[in-house]
């Protein structure tokens, strides 16, 4: 199966900051990356960079064989990167039904579509953002970036913060949207075993450098992995340090 993202010696960062200093990383279709890696160590840089909003040094990246390296990031948008940021900016004076259909963007993922996926959403089509809870919040940005029919979608740290019944709800939708084709998504987490469960593939990250690239299950197998990069252990409360 040809990539669906393909990122090639990029150099990116903040004003005269490089923070990834030679990123080369692609994936496949219907493919779920988790990227790891402690505090400061690039993943939401690499994540502000696939959208277009680092300054960017050097290297290129690809959408499906078509080179996005020179794209603004609304233009990014447009061909298919989705993004659901960890401060979520959701259109807080919009209701929830406003909020998608102010973006969307013809494809199979319709705002009924998101409700199916979403039912709570649905109850509250008529609320406006700020009137929901982090959970809804969460939902909310994800329908939203659905609506745009991406054909990336990037979370960063999209559990954090909620209760641990609406984090399974969630996993479990982000592993139904990506399995159903045509997306791949990676997805910044803190907790490691939280995500090991969903993500076909681990990448993690020091200093800008993958420094492991694996599936998830020989992760899973090999918990000294995470003690070495992450300074957890394998159980089944493990997360990253803060």
């Amino acid at each position: 199966m040809p990539d669906l993202l393909t990122i090639e010696g990029l150099r990116a960062g903040y004003g005269e900051a490089v923070v990834l200093p030679g990123m080369s990383l692609s994936l496949p279709e219907s493919q779920v990356l988790a990227l790891l890696g402690r505090n400061g160590t690039g993943k939401t840089t690499l994540i502000n960079s696939i959208v277009g909003i680092t300054r960017r040094f050097g290297g290129s990246l690809s959408l499906g064989g078509a080179d996005i390296t020179a794209m603004r990031p609304d233009q990014r948008a447009r061909v298919g990167i989705g993004w659901v940021p960890q401060e979520r900016n959701i259109f807080r004076s919009l209701t929830v039904e406003e909020n998608m259909t102010a973006v969307a963007q013809p494809g199979p993922w319709t705002v009924d579509r998101v409700y199916e996926m979403f039912p709570r959403l649905k109850e509250r089509r008529n609320n406006f953002g700020n009137q929901l809870s982090g959970g809804e919040q969460q939902m909310l940005a994800i329908g939203r970036a659905l609506t745009l029919n991406p054909r990336v979608l990037l979370l960063d740290e999209p559990t954090e913060g909620l209760a641990p019944i609406i984090v399974e709800e969630l996993l479990r939708a982000l592993g139904t949207i990506t399995r159903s084709g045509g997306i791949c998504s990676i997805i910044v987490e803190q907790h490691a075993q939280k995500i090991l469960g969903l993500a076909d593939r681990v990448v993690i990250l020091e200093r800008g450098t993958i420094v492991h690239d694996a599936a998830s299950q020989a992760l899973k197998a090999d918990p000294a992995v995470l003690e070495r990069y992450l300074g957890v252990s394998g159980g089944a409360g493990a997360k990253t340090q803060h």
